[in-house]
């Protein structure tokens, strides 16, 4: 989005931060225009209510959710594999996108029309999962599982709390991403000293 922003794109996006912050009921009209500098009355020349407010953050959520990565991907191209480890990262390691993403994802827990949403969001995310590992795995079951897996990973990571030895977490993905999407394991730098020409330890 550009540095100018309209009246209504400054309420949206103040709100979409308030959402990944504290979820929907840190989205306040009066909390909103102190962090704006603006006076609470000026809400209501772009907005009817808080539910206007509410409905249009998602909508530029989902937007910039779907539409906005799958236009990215389209047009930086590349192969089946680069597109779905694009897609992951534009959408599920973005400083933006994420929070408010996973605060999306809470909200839906206790809001249908919410969760509705998700599942539209979800099941574009899925299709593309779908089309791009279909192009190099050919069972339609084995397909529908790596997508699942795929994006239980994606989403999942970030709630996982776990230690992996001694592995790092981006060695233990990159591992994963390597089985999921059928290709040869990435080798790993040798340590100091181990290259060619290093000194010999024998």
């Amino acid at each position: 989005m550009g540095a100018i922003r309209t009246t209504r794109e400054r309420w949206i996006e103040q709100g979409l931060q308030a959402l990944a912050a504290g979820g929907p009921d840190a989205v306040r009209v009066e909390a909103l225009a102190k962090d704006l500098g603006v006076t609470k009355g000026g809400f209501y020349g772009s907005f009817a209510d808080r539910n206007a407010l509410l409905e249009a953050m998602l909508d530029t959520w989902e937007r910039e959710a779907t539409d906005d990565v799958l236009d990215r991907i389209e047009r930086e191209g590349g192969d089946p594999r680069t597109r779905i480890e694009r897609a992951g990262t534009l959408t599920f390691s973005d400083d933006r996108l994420l929070p408010i993403d996973l605060a999306v994802r809470d909200w839906a827990r206790r809001d249908e029309a919410v969760a509705e949403r998700l599942r539209r969001v979800d099941d574009r995310r899925m299709g593309l999962l779908r089309e791009m590992i279909g192009t190099f795995c050919t069972d339609p079951d084995e397909v529908e599982a790596r997508s699942l897996l795929a994006f239980c990973v994606a989403i999942g990571e970030h709630f996982l709390a776990a230690d992996h030895g001694d592995r790092t977490r981006a060695q233990v993905l990159a591992r994963a991403a390597d089985l999921l999407l059928d290709r040869p394991p990435r080798t790993p730098p040798p340590p100091p000293g181990d290259g060619p020409g290093a000194p010999s330890t024998s």
